[in-house]
């Protein structure tokens, strides 16, 4: 039992290894190298994904998703954010196409699967590629904020751990993930706002900035996580897949990236590389205020 639970970890440790190097190398190179990595998890997360939906007898089409992915990449890649819209406008009515002539019931939860498959596997982390080249304010790139978030979900998945596992009580979802207590939530909240606070501190982003950085990584980092628990604990199956020995499948390992990247990337838009909107906004709310009162 000892050496298949030590065969078990090493597996997964060095899984973990590789990817975590493969990952990096790729965020760091960015331009192409990170369009295939995205490319490449995004196929994987999205076969999954429609695996996991059949168990529940939902049919989303793979192909409808799969071709909507490569229409929002190719967007995305070009820095072409006013096409989004029409790209999801026209694929979503493929998917109600798709529906139509295929004839295979239950027509509205696969045309719900498909549309919910598109987004939550492919746009949501396309927002990566935004999030890296980011630029203003002092920075050259979003690389840092890549980083601090990274290092951020993995301290909390860490900090999660070992904190419900020697502190936990009280269930923090027990329907949806029994094993996830709230002392182990704010463990791993605890080691995010360090991370961010340290590494925040290279980047030269004020202390409050980190704390809203490690605290926004922490928290969707566990939504996401309890999110794609959702959809497996409702669809009957353990893990998302077998493809990465001792971590299950790749939504397995992505879940508390899929949300936490586009919010991170909003973030970083709108409070650090172009603080002129917030400003403005603190001025309008300011003014508002003033009226109310006076």
């Amino acid at each position: 039992m000892l050496d298949i639970g030590f065969n078990k970890n090493a597996k997964r440790m060095l899984t973990g290894l590789i990817m975590g190097t493969v990952g990096m190398s790729c965020i760091m190179i960015g331009g192409p190298a990170l369009l295939i990595l995205l490319a490449f998890v995004i196929a994987f997360g999205s076969k999954e994904y429609v695996k996991i939906l059949n168990h529940k007898g939902f049919y989303p089409s793979l192909k409808v998703i799969y071709f909507t992915e490569a229409i929002l990449a190719t967007v995305v890649y070009f820095k072409r954010f006013d096409l989004v819209a029409i790209t999801l406008t026209i694929c979503a009515m493929c998917s109600f196409m798709w529906v139509l002539f295929a004839g295979r019931q239950p027509y509205i939860a696969n045309v719900a699967t498909t549309l919910l498959g598109m987004v939550y596997c492919g746009w949501f982390p396309l927002h990566l590629i935004f999030l890296r080249d980011l630029s203003g304010a002092g920075y050259d790139s979003g690389l840092g904020f890549v980083v601090l978030m990274f290092m951020s979900i993995i301290l909390t998945d860490i900090g999660c751990y070992y904190a419900g596992r020697h502190f936990g009580k009280h269930k923090l979802a027990p329907i949806v993930s029994p094993n996830k207590t709230i002392e182990g939530s704010i463990g791993g909240a605890i080691c995010s706002v360090i991370s961010a606070e340290v590494i925040g501190i290279y980047l030269g982003a004020g202390w409050f900035v980190s704390l809203l950085a490690g605290l926004i990584c922490t928290i969707f980092a566990q939504i996401g996580d309890l999110c794609e628990s959702l959809l497996k604990r409702d669809a009957g199956v353990k893990d998302s897949g077998d493809s990465l020995p001792g971590h299950g499948g790749f939504l397995d390992r992505t879940d508390s990236f899929v949300l936490t990247i586009p919010i991170m990337y909003y973030f970083c838009k709108c409070f650090i590389f172009y603080p002129e909107w917030t400003d403005n906004f603190s001025i309008y709310i300011k003014d508002w205020i003033l009226k109310c009162i006076f």
